[in-house]
């Protein structure tokens, strides 16, 4: 990773995801959290003011070391314990049915080989354990659209691999039988990346 991934992203990212109607969004997903808990994409642990009291550690992974730099900070002064992995989603090394709570913020945009992600979301997920996602995605606005897919390329770039265009419930729908969905947008963003996929989904 160059220097803008590891330096500039994570200070730009830190600051663009920590506006108020994230934040919202943030608190309402993880009210429900519980037991054993994973998050796909830590970042720089925005989510740690969010979880529940009762939820006392978190197992995390990000690939960035530029984002966990950032997210050390959060780390010390929070009061969840935090076993914290400088690694992708693609490969988890935790044992199957590991977990109660999978938490995805803002993440599955960007992670290359998303269907991989999800199975092994899907896998260190004990019979029963919930997926908890909030993602932007590909817009139900054929104009937008048009829009998203023209821009995803630049996009890819300065969002280190983010893409504008994913159809989040279509990936999720293929790894998890009950997907419990709400979509719409934000209002705090441009409409090309505001398309947004909040939802639960239950592993059998």
């Amino acid at each position: 990773m160059g220097f803008y991934s590891t330096i500039v992203l994570p200070r730009l990212l830190d600051r663009v995801m920590s506006n108020p109607e994230m934040a919202k969004y943030r608190q309402i997903l993880l009210k429900d959290v519980e037991g054993d808990v994973l998050e796909i994409g830590f970042g720089t642990g925005l989510n740690l003011a969010y979880y529940p009291h009762h939820i006392d550690k978190i197992t995390t992974v990000d690939p960035n070391p530029g984002m966990n730099k950032l997210a050390e900070k959060r780390i010390q002064t929070s009061e969840i314990g935090v076993e914290n992995h400088v690694l992708n989603g693609e490969r988890l090394p935790m044992e199957s049915k590991s977990f109660d709570s999978v938490i995805s913020t803002w993440t599955l945009c960007s992670i290359a080989q998303v269907n991989q992600a999800l199975q092994e979301i899907h896998r260190v997920l004990k019979p029963g354990g919930k997926f908890f996602f909030i993602e932007h995605g590909l817009s139900d606005d054929p104009k937008i659209q048009t829009w998203q897919n023209r821009l995803n390329p630049l996009q890819k770039i300065i969002g280190d691999g983010c893409n504008l265009n994913r159809n989040i419930q279509a990936l999720v729908e293929q790894h998890f039988e009950t997907v419990t969905l709400e979509r719409f947008e934000m209002e705090s963003l441009p409409r090309v990346g505001s398309y947004t996929y909040k939802g639960v989904a239950v592993k059998r």
